[in-house]
């Protein structure tokens, strides 16, 4: 045996003996296995590293200029193949938003389509109502619709009732109230937010939107309308409900105002007080005012004056449930430039007018409008179309009392060129052509729904002054309409008794 051999057995039954002699890794006596990054290394000694990965890159590289694209490299190219609006701009898609028909389906149809379309069309929105007070205090509505120029906010002010079954409705407002509430109790009052609540909300949307023009609230202090007046300048018509002395302070800090609605006292709903304090503040503040709507509000001839002598621009006042004192009509003379005379729901119009020269007249008067009034009173009546003799227009809707005798006091009018009597069922067809014929410059004429005003009565001289009117519109009696019609197509000539006995 030679010694190599003897060498090899020897260094065999060692390993037998003793598997790991040496545990050391870096031994170069432990044999072990081939490994990938070995094999690699092993193939890869003519080439260093860096030169294999210039080279990988450079072969992705070829490969994507030479095979086609089927995607885009990036998600922003990729999604503008799908949605081509977001190469415009939003200046440019803002235009093009503004241009659709402005209706709640057409919007909630863009604010669905994505975020970015949501944002936009928030800022095209400039009115809204409020339902949810607290969407105002967290300042979501501000975020949500930034550039609002009418706000809303009677409903968020008042809490709603759990059982929603019975609706509540006035002149002015509406809400539901619950089945056992008491009718002599003000149902608003009980279900209004705090009035601090209301002041914080006005607050905050003021410093968000100075741009206001139009504002309707109810149950308001004198500071929230102060930091409205502070804040928004450019504020021009202003609806508050339950005002009172007190917070027309805050009203007549609004310099630029135009427009006012003020709601002092609705029966059902809440009581306020207006009186003639009320009505100098407004007057000594608000002097650029065009229109005035005063409902529910107490006062005499002092306030009605002191209104005439400040606004001079004042063109349209309104008086609505009024609870004036007796004289308030003569007052209205000093409203030199007034053009518009509207008395709506009123019980009464004055009982106690004085001298008859003290009454005055208004000069530039063009309209004299009565909806819903009680006509009752001879001498009010009368006083009243006397002292809107150069009116041009005179419309008379559903007044309760408007006979023969009153409307004849109408006859003193002689610049009317157009009447609109609507609903007034005392009045006949001799009454009607008594007045008329006194009016040489009469050029329209509507009458409907009244009942004894009747097409057999009509005289030929009515008949021939019919032939040189502009404008008419002749439905007096409904009932003779709908039986006309009915026979028209044939209904009533075969079916019975029932519309033979309603129809005659």
């Amino acid at each position: 045996m030679s010694f190599s051999t003897e060498v090899k057995m020897n260094h065999y039954q060692n390993e037998k003996e003793n598997p790991n002699p040496n545990p050391n890794p870096s031994s170069p006596l432990k044999k072990r296995g081939a490994r990938w990054s070995d094999l690699w290394l092993k193939h890869t000694k003519s080439k260093p590293l860096d030169q294999m990965v210039v080279a990988a890159a450079a072969a992705m590289q070829l490969h994507s200029l030479t095979s086609p694209r089927k995607s885009n490299s990036t998600l922003i190219p990729n999604f503008s193949i799908i949605d081509r609006t977001l190469l415009l701009s939003d200046v440019i898609l803002l235009k093009i938003l503004s241009m659709l028909p402005d209706s709640d389906s057409q919007r909630n149809s863009n604010s669905l389509v994505c975020k970015r379309w949501l944002n936009l069309q928030g800022r095209l929105v400039r009115s809204i109502r409020i339902l949810d007070w607290n969407f105002l205090l967290s300042g979501r509505l501000i975020h949500r619709f930034p550039n609002l120029n009418h706000v809303d906010l009677i409903p968020g002010c008042l809490i709603l009732a759990r059982s929603r079954d019975i609706l509540m409705s006035g002149n002015v407002l509406s809400m539901h109230v619950d089945s056992g509430c008491s009718p002599n109790w003000y149902n608003c009052e009980e279900n209004m937010l705090p009035v601090e609540v209301i002041d914080n909300g006005l607050s905050a949307l003021a410093g968000a939107c100075p741009n206001l023009r139009r504002v309707q609230v109810i149950g308001a202090s004198e500071m929230g309308l102060l930091s409205v007046a502070e804040e928004c300048p450019t504020l021009q018509e202003l609806e508050l409900q339950r005002c009172s002395d007190n917070v027309l302070r805050g009203i007549a800090a609004c310099g630029n105002l135009q427009i006012l609605k003020l709601v002092g006292s609705v029966e059902g709903f809440y009581g306020s007080v207006v009186s003639d304090i009320g009505l100098t503040i407004l007057a000594q503040g608000c002097k650029r005012l065009v229109k005035l709507e005063l409902c529910g509000c107490e006062g005499s001839f002092d306030g009605i004056k002191a209104i005439g002598k400040c606004c001079q621009m004042l063109e349209e006042l309104t008086l609505c449930d009024h609870r004036m004192d007796d004289g308030w009509l003569a007052a209205v003379s000093y409203c030199e430039n007034l053009k518009t005379l509207r008395l709506q729901s009123c019980k009464r119009i004055d009982l106690n007018l004085g001298v008859d020269e003290y009454l005055g007249s208004f000069p530039a008067l063009q309209r004299l409008h009565l909806q819903k009034c009680q006509l009752r009173d001879k001498k009010s009546v009368s006083a009243l179309f006397s002292v809107c003799r150069t009116v041009r227009e005179i419309i008379i809707q559903d007044c309760w009392g408007l006979d023969n005798g009153m409307f004849g006091f109408a006859s003193v009018c002689r610049c009317v060129k157009l009447l609109h009597i609507e609903g007034c069922s005392f009045l006949t067809t001799e009454g009607l052509d008594s007045v008329i014929h006194s009016w040489k410059e009469l050029q329209s004429l509507r009458v409907v729904s009244c009942k004894n005003i009747k097409d057999s009565e009509i005289t030929l001289s009515l008949a021939t002054l019919f032939t040189t009117l502009k404008e008419l519109k002749w439905r007096p009696d409904t009932k003779s309409l709908l039986q006309s019609s009915l026979v028209a197509i044939g209904i009533g000539k075969k079916g019975g008794k029932f519309f033979k006995r309603t129809l005659t």
